[in-house]
């Protein structure tokens, strides 16, 4: 029997593809606990329809990603920190920071968590800061630290 997936599936399938199983493991397991349903031709066309938004949706977002990776190369954050002997920061800057900044300055709100950033800022200086914005698309973030 034919079957759309409705969920992943450990050692069957994942969700939205279209798999043959037998009559009664269909009957008895996947369809009572709606893991999936009967491959009929609505249920295709259905599937087809739902794969095509989602595509869509996803073009959409990587469009998204592209024109505010463009806007983020341009931008530039200046941060005024208290300094120590031969410009150490007393503590550090954090991707919190930047992200608060980014948006107060340029009203671009990005989640602190996309921030790519391998250890905390600790000296004065210029910097390149990379923001995941999208599976496919990363950009960066010029961010300059500089004395009170």
């Amino acid at each position: 029997m034919k079957v759309i997936l409705l969920e992943d599936v450990k050692n069957v399938g994942k969700k939205g593809q279209i798999i043959n199983a037998k009559d009664g493991y269909a009957r008895n397991f996947l369809f009572p606990k709606n893991l999936a349903i009967e491959a009929t031709q609505s249920n295709l066309k259905n599937l087809e329809n739902a794969q095509k938004k989602k595509e869509e949706k996803e073009m959409e977002a990587l469009e998204e990603a592209k024109a505010l990776e463009e806007v983020l190369m341009q931008k530039t954050i200046v941060i005024k920190t208290k300094t120590g002997e031969n410009g150490k920061l007393f503590g550090s800057i954090t991707t919190k920071e930047i992200s608060e900044l980014l948006e107060k300055e340029h009203e671009v709100s990005i989640d602190k968590k996309k921030f790519d950033l391998d250890e905390p800022i600790k000296s004065v200086g210029e910097y390149y800061v990379k923001i995941k914005l999208h599976p496919m698309v990363n950009a960066k973030l010029k961010v300059i630290v500089t004395e009170k």
